[in-house]
């Protein structure tokens, strides 16, 4: 792990509780045990991983609490769980997670034990995901824009946010998706990178053009 963002300096940006930042460590060194045999982050990512993993998950916090105080959230293509287990661990909202990678999600089933976290682990490709209705969709490094919606649409209850943690090209992406879908969309300033941005979606539905 980073020695330039490390455990104690993601304390000192979310000011989590004591406790959860024990629970949080507990995450990363089983992350960094599991790494060795599956492939659950870049490897080139892990040595920064409190900041290119941890916070980046975390700073969706707010933006979600600030949406709905206890939300229903469900996490598209979660992989290691970011950023759906690390907020689960912070107590933002009840978690179901969702992958098809069944590797990934015994590494999520171990990681909810040794924390203590209770999440609800879905195998599922996301075009098939049924049962799930959620106040609040994330995803992370999954898809363009317009493809995620397709995901995440079926899924949202009304009133309901998604936040997508994008990249450079997230204004091509908003604009691309629009040609599909009518939406609703705020961005705001990614805290890990600063070419990336958050995309909070709302009042989803396709467009006339996309039938």
């Amino acid at each position: 792990m980073s020695v330039g963002f490390d455990s104690a300096a993601f304390a000192r940006a979310t000011d989590v509780s004591r406790e959860t930042l024990l629970k949080l460590e507990a995450y990363a060194a089983l992350l960094e045990k599991w790494q060795r045999s599956v492939n659950l982050v870049s490897s080139a990512s892990l040595p920064d991983a409190w900041r290119r993993h941890f916070l980046d998950s975390a700073q969706l916090a707010p933006l979600i609490l600030a949406a709905n105080r206890a939300p229903r959230c469900a996490d598209l293509g979660t992989g290691a769980g970011f950023p759906g287990m690390v907020l689960a661990i912070m107590g933002v909202g009840t978690w179901t997670l969702i992958d098809s990678d069944r590797k990934k999600l015994v590494f999520l089933q171990e990681a909810a034990r040794v924390t203590g976290v209770s999440v609800k682990l879905l195998p599922s490709r996301l075009e098939a995901v049924e049962g799930v209705i959620a106040d609040i969709v994330t995803a992370r490094a999954l898809a363009p824009l317009g493809k995620l919606l397709g995901y995440a649409a079926p899924l949202l209850a009304e009133g309901g946010s998604a936040f997508f943690l994008k990249g450079r090209d997230a204004d091509a992406e908003l604009a691309d998706a629009r040609v599909q879908w009518a939406f609703r969309a705020d961005t705001y300033p990614s805290a890990t990178d600063l070419e990336a941005k958050i995309v909070q979606i709302q009042d989803v539905a396709r467009a006339v053009s996309g039938r």
